[in-house]
């Protein structure tokens, strides 16, 4: 038996245009995935789908992004209004709900607490210096957003000088949110964050960093495809 990890590459395959039950079993493969990564620990993240320029579809407010079953989640307008659904949507809807609006060329956004990036926002640093050629193509930087009280008005706002020109923002205290033009997209681009964590902490750890020139760095943001993974 495959497991959620293993079905990504197949499961969830880009494209925007699919039948809302397409989706919905994409977002709980999602949901697998991340939890068994230890990036949503139970009821903590929250995933959605831009369905078409009416409706979204996200997960629902306390459930474990782990066990979602397809009919768990919610249908909302653009308003964050439940169209479809008996559960309520994700209190940080809001927060998808602005990217969405601020990034038409987004279609899907992740949202979790991946323990060494999280760590890093904790902290209050960002993800920004040149110590990956593959990072600097893939995000430029990982810039953090200052902190905002989860789920309300203000946590969308946090977010908003850094939305346009980064598909991958660290929340200070908080955790981290990613988006693409599809489901696979946000939450690769979550493990690519995790990932470069990892390495950030290791070169801490080691008391050593070696950084690439300005020279290189600019060579590389030239060749990277704008919001591109």
């Amino acid at each position: 038996m495959q497991t959620a990890l293993s079905m990504c590459a197949d499961d969830i395959a880009p494209g925007h245009h699919k039948s809302t039950e397409v989706h919905r079993n994409e977002i709980c493969t999602a949901g697998r995935w991340l939890y068994r990564r230890g990036y949503i620990p139970y009821s903590d993240g929250n995933l959605s789908v831009r369905l078409d320029e009416r409706r979204i579809l996200t997960t629902p407010r306390g459930f474990c992004k782990g066990k979602l079953l397809p009919e768990d989640l919610v249908i909302t307008n653009l308003d964050g209004e439940r169209l479809e659904g008996c559960n309520e949507p994700s209190t940080e809807l809001p927060m998808h709900l602005f990217v969405y609006q601020q990034r038409p060329d987004v279609n899907a956004v992740s949202h979790a607490h991946p323990p060494i990036a999280t760590g890093f926002a904790a902290a209050g640093k960002a993800l920004d210096k040149p110590l990956l050629a593959e990072m600097i193509i893939t995000f430029g930087e990982i810039p953090l957003a200052p902190f905002a009280i989860p789920g309300t008005p203000e946590l969308p706002m946090s977010l908003m000088p850094m939305i346009a020109d980064h598909d991958a923002i660290l929340m200070a205290n908080h955790g981290v949110v990613t988006y693409g033009v599809d489901l696979l997209s946000a939450f690769h681009r979550m493990d690519v964050v995790e990932n470069f964590a990892r390495v950030s902490l290791v070169t801490e750890l080691l008391g050593k960093q070696s950084l690439l020139s300005d020279s290189v760095v600019e060579k590389l943001l030239a060749a990277r495809p704008p919001h591109d993974i």
